[in-house]
């Protein structure tokens, strides 16, 4: 098991376009169960298949387990999703941090945020130019939550 410490930011979409290319990953993301002491997500990305169930969010941080599935398994899991999420992921090397920046798709255009994981809650960074504004403890930002601005379209 281990620990998550991340901060999220909007993105101001023209900035990070000026980025591009860069690399990128397509996911697809359901919820099994999502409350604010567990979550339990199953994640297609680029074809691979992954588990996580993730703890309750203490500040930024909260641990996590990953666990890597069969396409079968995979697929199976996201069938019992009700809705999921679609979204692009760029990667990007700022300041010796790898940023996730992502663009969700499908009733969430528009959407941009960007994510950089941290090895200590008080770990300083530097803020790359298309942060626009910090959202880590806002719940609304959690994908969790996202996803639930799609059940209500």
């Amino acid at each position: 098991m281990s620990m998550e410490i991340e901060r999220k930011f909007l993105v101001d979409g023209e900035k990070v376009r000026l980025l591009f290319p860069l690399p990128s990953l397509k996911i697809m993301q359901g919820y099994i169960l999502s409350s604010p002491d567990l979550t339990i997500r199953v994640r297609s990305q680029d074809d691979k298949g992954i588990l996580t169930i993730k703890g309750k969010t203490q500040g930024i941080s909260r641990k996590e387990i990953e666990k890597e599935l069969s396409p079968d398994e995979m697929n199976f899991l996201l069938t019992q999703c009700p809705i999921a999420l679609k979204k692009t992921r760029y990667l990007y090397l700022y300041q010796g941090k790898k940023w996730e920046i992502d663009f969700f798709h499908e009733g969430l255009e528009g959407l941009i945020l960007a994510e950089v994981e941290l090895e200590s809650e008080n770990e300083q960074i530097e803020l790359p130019d298309f942060v626009t504004q910090e959202v880590s403890d806002d719940p609304q930002y959690f994908n969790a939550n996202i996803i639930q601005r799609l059940a209500k379209a």
